[in-house]
């Protein structure tokens, strides 16, 4: 792999990894703005411009956008994040220009036009709507505003119908210029192509961006744990608990992802093989960790039978408090293992390495070599994982969310105490 950096005088990265043996190329825009950007009557604000940035600019209609990528077998899609907003393409590798003058289109030149921002907050309320019935969705939304209240990062990424309603196109554009600067935006592609070309056309076309750094989000401020059930008639008891974990430059990141992946990463975990396989309680369990920043998202979720909800929550506090003093070298050569294989097949994807340089630019301000990545992951041993996994015990107490119906959701979630006072599960029976 051949990986170019090139820094635009206006402080805007763009990054290459060409792929000789591909005939086509993922490429796209990052920015290093996100949800927790936004201030509360912005609330909504990132997603929406992301939603909007297909709706016409001031050269071309909505049509025109999706028609002239997918004229040449191109797809054309954004996403947002807590943190980031990407614009990306998907083409054959004679249409990467193509595909830059649509993205510099679409973030130089947008129209907003009232008619179509109209339409867009409806779509995104009915969004909304449709998070608002999925389960997953609401105990996830719950747990985050339980772990960072009144905080931007507490708060659903697609905002609510009464945030939308108070924006318009102005707020858009106000936003888009207080927010898109060149040393917060990154151009990456990966596969079939050229770094001069890329250069040359970003040069061009992303001149716009200027010096300007864009101002920093509030630091984030893990909250005090507790609990919250929501009670609803469902089939199932959908359970999530969090703790305060590590951001995204802690030396101990990675001892902390393998910790995360013996205890619910996969089918050979700790949590699915004594929950799902051994005991029967569930059909999903898994765990995870989200790094920010600044701060760290340590999560996991199960869906099981309201009646037996208690006796799950206490099969997991007992596997989290045990997993942290009785970690195996096998268990962990596991782990490592599944890192490095998910780390290297990911390489082959041009879109997932277009992604990977971008993240790392934001992040490091430089792209980490495959090489830093699997010395990282090697480094790992019993000892940092352990300490890395009594950290996460001590930094904060849990937060528990239980959705459903029935008397175990409440006694559920007060085994969870468990993780920080280990006699309190005792005192409950």
């Amino acid at each position: 792999m051949s990986v170019n950096v090139t820094k635009l005088a206006s402080g805007l990265t763009v990054i290459t990894d060409t792929m000789p043996h591909l005939e086509t190329a993922a490429l796209g825009v990052w920015t290093g703005v996100g949800g927790r950007d936004e201030k509360p009557d912005e609330h909504g604000m990132s997603h929406l411009l992301e939603h909007m940035a297909f709706k016409g600019t001031t050269t071309r209609s909505s049509r025109d956008i999706v028609e002239q990528i997918e004229a040449v077998g191109g797809d054309l899609n954004a996403a947002t994040s807590t943190e980031t907003t990407a614009y990306y393409a998907r083409v054959l590798k004679a249409d990467v220009p193509l595909a830059l003058d649509v993205l510099s289109d679409i973030l130089t030149n947008p129209s907003f036009e009232t008619d179509e921002l109209e339409r867009e907050k409806n779509v995104i309320a009915q969004e909304i709507g449709a998070a608002q019935d999925t389960p997953d969705d609401v105990v996830f939304e719950n747990l985050s505003e339980l772990c960072y209240p009144d905080q931007p990062l507490g708060r659903s990424l697609l905002g609510t119908p009464q945030t939308l309603a108070g924006i318009d196109r102005h707020g858009l554009r106000n936003y888009l210029t207080t927010h898109y600067h060149g040393p917060e935006m990154v151009v990456a592609a990966a596969g079939a192509v050229d770094h001069k070309q890329v250069v040359a056309e970003a040069e061009k076309r992303f001149s716009r961006f200027d010096t300007t750094p864009s101002p920093k989000p509030v630091p984030a401020m893990f909250g005090k744990g507790g609990s919250r059930v929501i009670h609803r008639d469902l089939e199932q008891a959908h359970m999530t608990l969090a703790l305060e974990g590590l951001p995204q430059k802690d030396l101990s990141l990675f001892s902390l992802q393998v910790f995360t992946n013996i205890l619910g990463g996969g089918m050979s975990s700790r949590l699915f093989q004594e929950v799902r396989e051994k005991r029967g309680l569930c059909y999903s369990i898994y765990a995870f960790h989200a790094p920010y920043s600044d701060t760290g998202f340590f999560g996991l979720y199960t869906g099981t039978d309201p009646s037996d909800a208690p006796e799950m929550m206490e099969v997991i506090v007992d596997q989290i408090n045990n997993a942290v003093e009785t970690l195996t070298e096998a268990e962990i050569a596991r782990a490592k293992a599944q890192m490095k294989a998910g780390l290297l097949m990911a390489l082959e994807s041009c879109s997932a390495r277009a992604e990977q340089m971008a993240r790392h630019v934001l992040i490091y301000g430089r792209p980490l070599t495959v090489e830093e990545l699997v010395a990282k992951i090697d480094a790992v041993t019993v000892e940092t994982t352990s300490n890395a996994a009594r950290g996460l015990l001590s930094r904060s107490r849990p937060a528990v969310v239980a959705l459903g119906n029935g008397r175990g959701l409440d006694r559920a979630v007060s085994l969870a105490e468990g993780l920080s006072r280990p006699k309190a599960r005792a005192l409950l029976h």
